[in-house]
């Protein structure tokens, strides 16, 4: 996959201390990653990049919304979201990141590209289960919520035990002949 060079910060050159650095994602940065479950985007991702004598440490934060499409009707609507991340970056002999919250890097290395990190923020601040609000709080009119509604099991409304079949009543009498 290809490098996108916005989301490259070259530490090298920063000074020991705290550095923002704050980006707006929209639909676009998915389409990089052939992910399209997202209608539209617009999240804002705030970093805070600590440089010290032998590691980074990055802050990520996130917030804004995301187009989806619901489960139950398939219509759409703005899901907001809100992440928070933090990774540190090691120097070590060889490029490791087995660790979720880790990354180690080559001593000679001289930048960081972020956006498999901020990707994979957004796309699991998501819930599974995606419902429009209208169909919770019960606003949305939507053909398809009529059609499951006319589809539904209904209960049996019982009048006693007139509904129980027969048979249950000779096992219950296994039970009181002791």
């Amino acid at each position: 996959m290809k490098l996108l060079k916005e989301f490259t910060i070259p530490f090298v050159g920063l000074k020991l201390g705290k550095h923002y650095f704050d980006y707006n994602i929209d639909k676009k940065f998915f389409k990089h990653f052939e992910y399209d479950d997202f209608n539209d985007a617009n999240v804002d991702v705030d970093l805070l990049l600590e440089k010290k004598t032998t590691l980074l440490e990055l802050q990520f934060k996130i917030s804004g919304y995301v187009n989806i499409n619901c489960d139950i009707t398939n219509e759409p609507f703005n899901q907001s979201i809100k992440n928070e991340f933090d990774l540190v970056v090691n120097f070590g002999n060889e490029y490791n990141d087995e660790n979720i919250d880790i990354l180690i890097i080559p001593h000679g290395e001289y930048e960081i590209n972020i956006q498999q990190y901020i990707y994979e923020l957004i796309v699991l601040a998501v819930p599974t289960k995606r419902v429009h609000p209208g169909v919770e709080d019960g606003t949305l009119n939507s053909d398809i919520l009529d059609k499951l509604e006319e589809l539904s099991p209904r209960e049996k409304e019982s009048k006693g035990n007139k509904d129980i079949d027969p048979r249950w009543d000779t096992l219950k009498k296994l039970l009181t002949d002791k």
